[in-house]
């Protein structure tokens, strides 16, 4: 069988690329073919996460093993495409460069018998221009995640840490060493 996917940019503008691909391909054949629709030059670390029906994000299944111990960690090349997308479960988020944070949708719209004479995986369609530059993103906490947590634990004595502080003496160094 012939997954078909469309794959959105988290962009203002509508900026797309419907691929086919094979049902036993995995998550890395997915990103490759992915790196090419959108003319990325495939350096960058990437991952894909497993969301709901309202794109929240969940596990995510990264490029190359970042765990701790190697070869614990499962990577895209271990998951078939089979395995993680069906009737229920037709989107994950993916993202490229985690740096510039190119963030895109990936939705499977379509299963469908092999055609012959085609090559997969195969870019269908393509919608938009990539834009210079990936598009900002603004992160939100929910409100008070964060501020309770460290409320209590400094006052302005904090902020002058060194003020007082006889231990770089220790060292050698004075005040105006150079």
């Amino acid at each position: 069988m012939i997954y078909k996917f469309r794959v959105i940019l988290d962009a203002e503008e509508d900026v797309f690329r419907d691929i086919a691909i094979e049902e036993k391909d995995s998550l890395e054949d997915l990103h490759n073919a992915i790196v090419n629709a959108f003319g990325f030059d495939g350096l960058e670390m990437a991952a894909f996460y497993t969301c709901d029906d309202k794109w929240n994000q969940d596990e995510e299944i990264p490029l190359f093993d970042t765990g701790d111990n190697p070869g614990e960690g499962l990577t895209m090349g271990d998951y078939l495409l089979s395995s993680m997308f069906d009737d229920e479960n037709t989107k994950m988020i993916y993202v490229y460069d985690f740096l510039n944070m190119w963030t895109f949708f990936v939705e499977l719209a379509a299963v469908e018998e092999r055609e012959t004479g085609v090559n997969y995986p195969d870019l269908l369609f393509s919608h938009g221009i990539m834009p210079a530059s990936a598009p900002d993103k603004e992160f939100e906490a929910e409100k008070g995640d964060f501020d309770s947590e460290f409320e209590d634990d400094y006052d302005e004595d904090d902020l002058d840490m060194f003020e007082g502080d006889d231990s770089f003496e220790d060292y050698g160094f004075e005040e105006n060493w150079n």
